[in-house]
């Protein structure tokens, strides 16, 4: 399969996500430092929220997520796959059924579940080698919580936090999807359909929630 060409959703080729990426065009970089940068820039600068979905095929655009100040765990995937690709090193969505441990009420008030799924993460070939990325959490959000941010080396897999700085769990991974050439938005909106029908118990064909 192809990682690295731009498709409809990893639009790289855009002006939003060149301007995302200029800063790192510098011939001086190694693929492991500007991964590692584009990792921390694309944690840090979009806030977490997972309480606004979409499954309208248009809002997993690069371009559209790039003009947002936050976005869930998909979006912020996404964002730097296409940023990846954009600088010539292979990229692609996996996604997985995460389990969060730590401030879990509001997640269950609205999602009926402290279950997060399809968890969205990326897979980068760095080194000859693939490797796990989540983006997810910014800096910000993990002071929140205690909770050591997820930094990248460039060389290890960077999954999210099992325990906070106090040793209480903090995320588990339950399930894995495997990775996908393009957004499998259909897959996602089953996978939500499935696991949350409080928020689908309405009999409506609604693509749009605002938790």
């Amino acid at each position: 399969m192809d990682y690295l060409s731009p498709t409809y959703f990893f639009d790289f080729e855009s002006e939003e996500i060149q301007a995302i990426i200029s800063e790192f065009k510098d011939a001086s970089l190694s693929q492991k430092e500007i991964a590692i940068a584009l990792y921390t820039k694309v944690r840090d600068h979009w806030r977490y929220d997972p309480y606004n979905l979409s499954f309208n095929k248009e809002k997993y655009r690069a371009s559209e997520i790039a003009k947002r100040s936050k976005g869930h765990c998909v979006d912020k995937s996404i964002i730097l796959i296409a940023c990846l690709r954009a600088m010539g090193i292979p990229a692609r969505i996996h996604l997985a059924k995460v389990k969060n441990h730590i401030a879990v009420d509001r997640l269950i008030e609205k999602f009926g579940s402290n279950e997060l799924t399809p968890h969205g993460m990326v897979d980068a070939f760095i080194a000859n080698k693939w490797l796990k990325l989540s983006p997810t959490f910014n800096a910000s959000l993990c002071e929140m919580l205690h909770v050591a941010p997820l930094d990248f080396d460039g060389e290890n897999d960077a999954v999210l936090q099992a325990f906070n700085k106090e040793g209480t769990q903090f995320m588990e991974y339950l399930e894995d999807y495997g990775h996908f050439e393009d957004v499998p938005v259909a897959f996602m909106a089953q996978n939500a359909r499935e696991h949350y029908p409080k928020i689908f118990d309405n009999g409506t064909n609604q693509t749009e929630f605002q938790l």
